[in-house]
């Protein structure tokens, strides 16, 4: 028996700008660390080596606490589809895979985004453990990607993202 299990979330989300700009912003630093599992104020590292077997990196400081996304580059097919890894070493040893390609609409471009996500079950799940899990992983990670594609939305049509005030 298996001790991971593999599950797919799709979204789409569209543009009013061209898909060169979205791409952009999914593989060049400066915009990468606006967006991308961080904000700019909190980013330390934003690093990425736009290449097939390159690499990226975001380091992001919160609450005291580092938090390091790492992959590396499987396709850049520019503007139409990039796939990468990604990974939290902190977290976890699993990668997942991102698959993120567009296709031109009349008013810009559509995304579309999947995310192949390992889920690890621990020592003793049951059939409905796992499902619980897959669930919350389906649905955390789908809310984690819906706020930070209305940044990058903002980002990519207005050129500033209007980050929600900190309320804690």
């Amino acid at each position: 028996m298996s001790n991971q299990s593999t599950i797919t979330l799709t979204m789409s989300k569209s543009f009013e700008v061209e898909a060169d700009k979205v791409f952009a912003a999914w593989i060049q630093p400066d915009l990468m660390k606006k967006w991308l599992f961080t904000m700019e104020m909190t980013n330390k590292v934003a690093e990425s080596d736009a290449k097939e077997g390159g690499s990226w990196e975001i380091v992001d400081h919160r609450e005291g606490k580092d938090y390091r996304a790492i992959g590396e580059y499987r396709v850049i097919d520019a503007p139409n589809k990039l796939v990468k890894t990604f990974r939290m070493p902190q977290f976890s040893d699993t990668e997942d895979v991102l698959t993120i390609s567009f296709e031109p609409t009349e008013s810009g471009c559509n995304m579309t985004f999947v995310q192949k996500i390992v889920v690890p079950h621990e020592e003793g799940w049951t059939p409905e453990d796992i499902d619980k899990a897959c669930k919350e992983y389906h649905d955390g990670s789908k809310a984690g990607w819906e706020m930070m594609f209305e940044g990058l939305k903002q980002l990519v049509e207005t050129g500033k993202i209007n980050y929600p005030a900190e309320n804690n």
